[in-house]
């Protein structure tokens, strides 16, 4: 099977700035636990803060570039992955570029010359995440960079695209463009709920986009936000999942799958109004470093399968040992090679 940028990403690159901290300063910032936010003005202060009384780790971040990057890492060919978002024209900026050259994604960004590159501060407590981001130039993405011919070439190439529900906040227009494109051509399209706060604020733009999303990733936070915004009176996620498979689709040519994680239970995957349920590989607590990157890390190892046409069991196995590895490192990163088999 031809590899070559089969896998395309789209959406918010952000330096991670990552850094163990205190319950006194998760307070003070009113951050909690397990949770993903855009930054508010209270919040900006504490980006400094991080950078400079605590030890932090710097990491290519970003949902979707997150997932892209792990899924490079599982396939271990060397052009089977493309990604595309904004940066600043900054030393993070620069930063960002190196470390995911480095990865073997070929990125594509777009360079904002008015706005610092996004950051996304990760508070990590007993190995547990919060995140907070302030998109500055991921906010900037343009849809004309999208369209220009050695972009548009990338989105012709890919089989399989991704993007995180984040996108949603900065470039629907763009979404709607490979969407429409992935369901003329027979093109898997994925995306995931990413947040409570995207299934709450930017439903209008979640459901324009639903009926051409062949595989919905979620947790199960996410999926009982999105059951209650639209009345469905059950917060039980395997009936969830269930019913947000059966939504509309705008192509009949794939089916759509929604895969739902819950932390250390079963991952629920619902098709054709059934649901089947696959075990985690548990950690003992004192491995569990952190958090950040698991779900992301999950849909890589999903998607490094799943573009190999491998079975959904092979896809959650891989999306599960992907996620098994990240939670003991810090931030969203791997050894060299994987030893998935």
């Amino acid at each position: 099977m031809a590899y070559e940028r089969i896998l395309l990403g789209m959406g918010n690159p952000l330096l991670d700035i990552s850094a163990v901290v205190d319950e006194d300063f998760l307070n003070r910032y009113d951050i909690k636990l397990n949770n993903a936010i855009l930054a508010e003005e209270k919040h900006l202060p504490m980006y400094e803060e991080l950078a400079t009384k605590y030890n932090v780790d710097y990491i290519a971040g970003g949902a979707t570039q997150n997932t892209i990057r792990v899924a490079q890492w599982m396939l271990q060919n060397p052009s089977a992955t493309s990604y595309m978002g904004s940066i600043g024209k900054d030393k993070f900026g620069e930063e960002m570029k190196k470390n995911s050259k480095a990865g073997g994604v070929n990125v594509q960004y777009y360079e904002d010359e008015t706005a610092p590159t996004g950051t996304c501060a990760v508070c990590v407590v007993g190995g547990e995440r919060s995140l907070i981001a302030n998109l500055s130039a991921a906010n900037c993405y343009k849809s004309e960079h999208l369209k220009r011919p050695e972009n548009w070439a990338l989105v012709e190439k890919a089989k399989y695209i991704y993007i995180a529900g984040f996108f949603l906040t900065v470039s629907p227009e763009s979404i709607q463009l490979v969407a429409e494109h992935a369901a003329a051509h027979n093109k898997v399209f994925s995306m995931n709920l990413s947040a409570p706060f995207i299934c709450e604020f930017f439903r209008d733009a979640q459901e324009k986009a639903l009926p051409y999303v062949d595989y919905i990733f979620g947790n199960e936070t996410e999926a009982r936000t999105f059951s209650k915004v639209r009345g469905w009176e059950t917060e039980n996620v395997e009936e969830i999942a269930v019913k947000i498979s059966a939504l509309p689709k705008a192509s009949g040519t794939h089916k759509r799958i929604t895969v739902i994680t819950q932390g250390s239970d079963p991952v629920v995957v619902a098709e054709d109004g059934k649901v089947k349920l696959f075990p985690v590989i548990l950690l003992p607590k004192e491995k569990l470093v952190d958090t950040n990157g698991a779900g992301d890390a999950f849909v890589g190892g999903f998607l490094s399968q799943l573009v190999q046409e491998k079975s959904i069991e092979e896809c959650v196995r891989a999306g599960c040992y992907a996620a098994n590895v990240i939670i003991q490192r810090s931030g969203c990163t791997y050894p060299e090679k994987p030893d998935f088999n």
